[in-house]
């Protein structure tokens, strides 16, 4: 299932998701990558959709195209109106990135929102925030060689 149906379903962009306690974690392969992996993630997920916009008007890979859905998270889409038969059907295999790609659209986010503190009105600086949580780990990704993705937690 594309993440973005599966964002979709939960209403990414909009008030239903932003009214969800949820949050956007990195997950780095490998049982335990030798560093600290805690992101927050509330602020990215709340502001989900509007990051997208602009990931994509800045010519970088929006932080959804890195989600991989789990199955306590496809398991709400599936209480959110979708047919079971159908998401069973189409469960998502695990998907890892190249952590390069995602600080790529980390830095460049931070890079705008340094330009332009006032993209995301009162959300910049809580977002600004977690950007900086993603680039300490991707950059450690990177150090150490692993790959990455993201999840989504519906707390």
């Amino acid at each position: 299932m594309p993440v973005k149906i599966f964002l979709a379903g939960l209403g990414a962009g909009s008030s239903r998701l932003k009214s969800m306690p949820a949050s956007l974690y990195i997950v780095v392969e490998g049982e335990d990558p030798g560093f600290d992996i805690f992101v927050n993630g509330h602020a990215l997920a709340r502001n989900e959709g509007v990051l997208e916009r602009l990931a994509i008007s800045l010519n970088v890979s929006p932080l959804h195209s890195f989600l991989c859905v789990d199955e306590e998270s496809m398991a709400t889409l599936v209480e959110n109106g979708r047919n079971q038969d159908d998401s069973r059907d189409s469960q998502p295999r695990v998907q890892w990135f190249d952590p390069l790609d995602g600080l790529l659209t980390v830095q460049i986010l931070l890079s705008h929102l340094d330009y332009k503190p006032s993209s995301l009105g009162s959300e910049t600086a809580a977002v600004f925030l977690e950007l900086r949580e993603y680039e300490r780990v991707l950059r450690k990704t990177v150090e150490r060689g692993l790959q990455w993705h993201l999840e989504l937690s519906l707390d």
